[in-house]
């Protein structure tokens, strides 16, 4: 269904958006009249006589990629949307506003209200920004979404993000990832050792801790820096996303999975004075936009990642399942990264401790039935 005939499709869908933002501000909502529905147009009732506000949103990514970057398209039309076009959001692409690594310092300062992008870009700053997002060997995209909305990550994270003038929210999450692609084939540990590649984010620490070389580097100076063999391997999303950036024709090796990104989540950051200056109305239409384009990213990844796996494999790549032995070599790094954070980082191993109790509560329960069933299924002739 299109998003905006879920959103405005109809005049009870209008009628009951309302009421139910009324209900998240604590408002009740004024018994319904008897006379004929307005036209599905109408501007719902919860945007009657607020006023009208304009904000700008800076995004990590290119408009070229659509899905992740369409995330925050589909945030703002939700807000305009469900606000009758009384508060309108702005998308602006990586570097129109800022550099695409530079949004926490412009939400932080108050440049632009808001941002979207993946935290585990801004571990720099502190290694904890990557709960927010993904951490090696962490949590699937629903187990990260659980831990969000149902366990402490929530509370955790914007006790975290308050040091940084930020109120964040999930928006967004592209599944687990694929594991690269690679100008040469690896085959053992030793492979690894030298390797210069780009890896976003907190994975570049484990990499590091077995013999790689991590480059952090935007998406649109990737396939130059791979094509002119600056760097020997590079990461991304998968499929769908790969496809777009032409990876395939300049490195081959299609690995799989991504270690480092089981469940990597995006994130909406908001100015937290700028928020704490809307109307309750307003709050809480960013609150139910940002759950829509949580979903919505997803669900447009795991539908058009198997074609695009279709196509690139026909078009050449060499599709190729991570070594075991780099797989556990980079577990082991991990847990020796996060017990020697955990020494030296506070936030750190606040969240840490929460979240590893979390996932290994996660894990236990994913292996009784998720897991039959996955592999059953894959193992059938479909």
């Amino acid at each position: 269904m299109e998003r905006r005939k879920f959103l405005t499709g109809t005049s009870l869908g209008v009628a009951a958006g309302a009421g139910l933002l009324l209900a998240a501000c604590g408002k009740k909502e004024e018994p319904a009249k008897k006379e004929a529905a307005a036209p599905a147009t109408a501007a719902p009732a919860v945007a009657a006589g607020l006023p009208a506000i304009r904000w700008r949103l800076a995004s990590s990514f290119p408009k070229a990629l659509d899905t992740i970057y369409g995330a925050a398209e589909v945030f703002a039309a939700a807000v305009k949307d469900i606000t009758g076009g009384k508060f309108e959001i702005s998308v602006h692409a990586g570097g129109e506003l800022m550099p695409a690594f530079g949004v926490v310092d412009g939400v932080q300062n108050g440049t632009v209200e808001c941002a979207h992008t993946a935290p585990y870009y801004f571990f720099g700053k502190d290694e904890t920004f990557a709960f927010d997002c993904a951490v090696p060997f962490g949590l699937n995209s629903r187990q990260q979404t659980a831990w969000m909305y149902e366990g402490n990550g929530m509370k955790l994270m914007r006790e975290f993000y308050s040091n940084y003038n930020i109120v964040n929210f999930p928006m967004g999450n592209t599944g687990a990832q694929m594991g690269g692609w690679y100008r040469k084939e690896i085959k053992s540990l030793a492979d690894i050792k030298g390797m210069k590649m780009r890896i976003g984010g907190f994975g570049g620490k484990v990499l590091a801790a077995i013999g790689g070389v991590p480059q952090n580097i935007p998406a649109g100076e990737i396939y130059p820096a791979l094509e002119k063999g600056t760097i020997d391997a590079t990461e991304w999303v998968g499929p769908y996303d790969d496809e777009k950036l032409g990876f395939y024709k300049v490195a081959p090796f299609y690995y799989y999975p991504g270690w480092w990104e089981g469940g990597p989540q995006l994130s909406l950051y908001v100015n937290s004075k700028a928020f704490e200056a809307l109307p309750k109305e307003y709050q809480a239409a960013i609150n139910a936009a940002a759950s829509l384009a949580h979903s919505t990213m997803q669900a447009r990844y795991d539908a058009k990642n198997p074609d695009a796996l279709k196509r690139l494999v026909g078009g050449g790549a060499k599709l190729r399942p991570m070594p075991r032995a780099i797989m556990d070599a980079a577990f082991k790094a991990s847990n020796e990264v996060y017990s020697d954070l955990s020494a030296k980082n506070a936030n750190w191993k606040k969240v840490y401790e929460d979240w590893s109790a979390f996932r290994a509560d996660q894990v236990l329960w994913f292996r009784v039935t998720e897991r039959e069933f996955d592999n059953f299924m894959s193992a059938q002739k479909l």
